[in-house]
């Protein structure tokens, strides 16, 4: 197939996978609120993984098709993008509040969830067992969260719930399920072409892409001055990429990281402990600290490409 066409369906996809996390996130939010669900369950559950869908998708199909680099590079590099790129941008347009809750439970889960990956893969392998452990933290995390019923101080945007909402969510996973797949194809196909590694690939512009509706969402939720809500929103994403998506993908595949590869991801543990260090100095996020965000973002992203490169 022609290298223009390639690109010409991962602009496509791209806009596949924004559009349907945007009618996913929509129709959940609706959803869950007909559910009488509380407002920081839809923020941290629903909403963090309707916004990680496509992360979901592009990972588990990646995975399925044999392309590890492509599956656990999207996962670090959303990482990076959703902790670094978006939430330093969305500080720059104003200062995020922060709290205990944020920051010593889902913070500390957060960093509990690098920590793992880092141990897992010291061997250079996700096993299936080592899935299912990831799987069962989130799920464990999960729970505590539907059982404490917490109200948020912020209200989600959301219109009132339609009869067809449950078919519009549907729909929307079925676009992002379909993007993904057509992604991660012309993706490596690209990558290949150009002498980039898949991980490479899938650390920077699948990962970009994938992270679209969390940047969607973010900046929603800034707009409507809905400040608290991006952090959580983040925050929530990673932790369901990490355990959530990872876990799903090593029960179809065992994930597999070069010696290269995992020295990058190595770099998780200590980004995600600094950006807890700063959700908890003054129990607020500043324009600086955004600033500094983005550096560690660039600076990881540049450390891989050193690394590739050598």
């Amino acid at each position: 197939m022609h290298l223009g066409i390639h690109f010409l369906i991962i602009v496509a996809c791209i806009f596949g996978l924004w559009g349907g996390a945007v009618l996913v996130v929509e129709s959940a939010s609706k959803i869950a609120k007909r559910m009488g669900l509380s407002e920081l369950v839809i923020g941290l559950t629903v909403v963090a993984i309707a916004t990680s869908a496509p992360e979901f998708a592009v990972t588990v199909v990646a995975a399925m098709n044999g392309e590890n680099a492509i599956s656990v590079g999207n996962i670090v590099g959303s990482n990076i993008f959703n902790l670094g790129i978006i939430l330093g941008l969305v500080v720059l347009f104003t200062t995020i509040k922060t709290d205990k809750k944020i920051v010593y439970r889902d913070g500390s889960l957060l960093l509990g969830a690098g920590l793992l990956l880092f141990l897992f893969f010291f061997d250079g392998t996700l096993e299936l067992y080592e899935g299912i452990i990831l799987l069962c933290v989130l799920s464990g995390y999960m729970i505590k969260l539907f059982m404490s019923r917490e109200p948020l101080e912020e209200d989600l945007p959301e219109g009132k719930f339609k009869w067809y909402d449950p078919f519009i969510l549907i729909g929307g996973v079925l676009t992002i399920v379909g993007s993904a797949k057509f992604f991660v194809e012309s993706a490596s196909d690209v990558a290949r072409h150009y002498g980039l590694s898949d991980w490479f690939i899938g650390l920077t512009i699948v990962a970009a892409g994938t992270s679209a509706p969390e940047l969607a969402t973010s900046l929603v939720a800034v707009i409507k001055g809905k400040h608290g809500i991006s952090a959580g929103n983040l925050i929530g994403s990673d932790l369901f990429n990490m355990l959530g998506v990872l876990g799903v993908a090593s029960i179809f595949h065992p994930l597999q990281i070069q010696e290269m590869e995992f020295w990058g991801l190595s770099l998780l543990p200590l980004t995600l402990m600094i950006t807890i260090i700063l959700l908890r100095t003054g129990w607020k996020l500043t324009r600086l600290e955004g600033i500094v965000l983005i550096a560690i973002a660039l600076f990881r992203w540049s450390f891989e490409f050193i690394l590739k490169s050598a």
